[in-house]
């Protein structure tokens, strides 16, 4: 067993980088694509003399098709010797099209587990991209002040502040931190039916745009920001762990 562990290790090290697709009218992101990477995959175990042979198991619902991949990885040199990887599945359409496609999906992702292979699934543009800009804090508005107006007919004086800016039924009273605890439950809601970072993403981005407005606002206050961010990092990384372990 030693051997083949050797063999995959050095396999996973010699694996190029999982180049993205690009992209086409109406995604907002550069997808993984199937043949991509088990061309990169099957590049590396040829080179180290490695055999991936994959078993599906099938569930038909009344509304999709369940797979399982179960791939094992053989020692060419010495097939007695085997990796297994287990667990990776999809879900598919019942039409003609649906069990070849969570077939390929559930091995796109047998291989990425097996190999390791980068693919930048934190971000859109492939393993070298650019940080997301940082949203701009908005300018706040100035507001004129007449001077304090003092009645002096009651025993306390009272106090009145005159301003020239009219009221704005349109604007938001919620606090910076109603409008991230708002936002983080959006995003922890979407997160709970996402079966991969990637569909997350494709998933939160028409919300997101609903929520527009409040985004730009929570990104005035660092600490709601920053609080915004671990949490969006946080449930990608769930996300990522669920389907590895193929839930």
């Amino acid at each position: 067993m030693s051997n083949v562990l050797i063999k995959l290790s050095k396999a996973s090290a010699d694996a190029a980088p999982v180049i993205k697709g690009e992209r086409v009218p109406g995604m907002h992101f550069n997808p993984l694509q199937h043949d991509q990477v088990q061309a990169v995959a099957m590049e590396a175990f040829k080179k180290n003399k490695l055999y991936p042979v994959c078993e599906y198991e099938n569930e038909l619902k009344d509304n999709y098709i369940f797979i399982k991949c179960n791939m094992k990885i053989y020692d060419t040199e010495d097939p007695k010797q085997f990796i297994e990887i287990n667990g990776c599945s999809a879900m598919g359409k019942t039409d003609k099209f649906g069990s070849g496609n969570a077939m390929s999906y559930a091995k796109k992702y047998a291989f990425l587990n097996a190999l390791n292979l980068r693919t930048a699934l934190d971000n859109d543009d492939g393993v070298d991209a650019a940080p997301f800009p940082k949203a701009k804090p908005i300018a706040k508005p100035k507001i004129n002040v007449e001077p304090l107006v003092i009645e002096t007919s009651d025993p306390v004086p009272k106090l009145h502040i005159f301003t020239n800016n009219k009221p704005n039924p349109k604007t938001n009273s919620k606090s910076i931190k109603q409008l991230a605890d708002d936002w983080i439950g959006q995003m922890t809601s979407v997160a709970e039916y996402s079966k991969s970072p990637l569909y997350f993403e494709k998933n939160l981005t028409p919300i997101r745009e609903n929520y527009k407005s409040d985004i730009i606002s929570i990104a005035t206050d660092p600490f709601e920001q920053l609080r915004v961010e671990r949490t969006y990092d946080k449930l990608k990384s769930q996300i990522q762990n669920r389907s590895t372990n193929g839930r």
